[in-house]
């Protein structure tokens, strides 16, 4: 036991080291925070996301974790920090946006790999983008787990960032083109026609929910673990948006979609990815404090995604 209780001091993801980012060095994780709700088109308050993710962890902070179903501890076979929150300005999306690739592509140059806390679903962009810089565009896939595509042509009043448009915005840019995309879960009632058209007509590799049901999710994840290792890449950048889980268990998110994945599916999947595949980043977005609960659920799904990725690196480097 700590002397300082869970409830009562200043919260780091799972009580791992605070740095700064400009000290961030010679670790092999980074967690940072990206607190943008400024680009969400429906109900905002994913800004407090990246505290609530922090937050909801009933263990005390001694960054001992280990997983019951594979025996490892993550932060006993990698070093894992805590650069705190970016900061931005409220209102300030692109300039927000920029800020947060710039963070990213610090701690990439480190030779870290990021793991981002969002936010709203525009910070991808910024993390692609960020990570991009560094490692190179069309050097890396990525996995998204929504319920949306994220490939609209413009946010509202024909702005183009907004967390209806990151995916599009990356592929346009060149940064993570459409071939390198993977997309697990979609359903429901948007995007238009047209936009599914435009991301077959860019090879974007789409796994809607009545795929899911029909073929089972493993046979969909063997799938996804095929494109991401059937090209050149150096690694993949998981992107998980918690919308992507069904709403009867993780309600607090900006847009719920019913009929979506189990939280155990979710968790199961993410480590899967991560065990089998090299993760060179990763997001979770859309917590929506506000909407949550009881019980904060949507914001511990959201904490055990990023556990779970982490555990899946653990076993690829310990060769499990």
């Amino acid at each position: 036991m700590t002397d300082v209780w869970r409830f009562a001091q200043f919260t780091t993801f799972c009580g791992v080291p605070s740095v700064d980012l400009s000290e961030v060095g010679g670790v092999d994780v980074v967690i940072i925070g990206a607190p943008i709700d400024w680009g969400a088109s429906y109900r905002a308050g994913a800004r407090f996301g990246p505290k609530a993710i922090r937050e909801a962890d009933y263990l005390d902070p001694n960054t001992r974790r280990p997983h019951l179903p594979t025996g490892i501890d993550p932060f006993e076979v990698m070093s894992v920090v805590d650069a705190g929150d970016v900061k931005v300005a409220p209102g300030y999306l692109e300039e927000g946006l920029d800020s947060i690739a710039d963070a990213v592509a610090a701690i990439a140059a480190t030779g870290a790999i990021p793991i981002v806390l969002g936010g709203d679903h525009s910070v991808t962009y910024a993390n692609g983008t960020g990570l991009a810089r560094v490692l190179g565009p069309d050097t890396f896939g990525l996995v998204h787990f929504d319920a949306h595509a994220d490939t609209g042509e413009t946010a509202a009043f024909g702005a183009l960032h907004g967390h209806g448009t990151p995916m599009r915005r990356l592929v346009e840019s060149g940064a993570v083109p459409g071939h390198r995309f993977v997309q697990i879960g979609l359903r429901g009632y948007w995007p238009e026609p047209h936009v599914v058209e435009w991301m077959h007509g860019n090879s974007m590799k789409t796994f809607m929910m009545n795929e899911i049901v029909e073929r089972g999710l493993n046979a969909v994840v063997d799938d996804a673990v095929a494109a991401c290792t059937e090209v050149d890449a150096k690694g993949v950048f998981i992107s998980v948006d918690v919308d992507v889980v069904d709403p009867g268990m993780a309600p607090g998110t900006g847009t719920p979609e019913p009929g979506g994945l189990l939280s155990r599916e979710l968790l199961d999947t993410v480590r899967r990815l991560a065990r089998e595949l090299p993760v060179v980043g990763a997001d979770v977005v859309e917590v929506a404090p506000p909407y949550d609960g009881p019980g904060q659920v949507t914001a511990f799904l959201a904490n055990r995604v990023v556990l779970e990725i982490l555990n899946g690196m653990a076993e690829r480097r310990s060769g499990v």
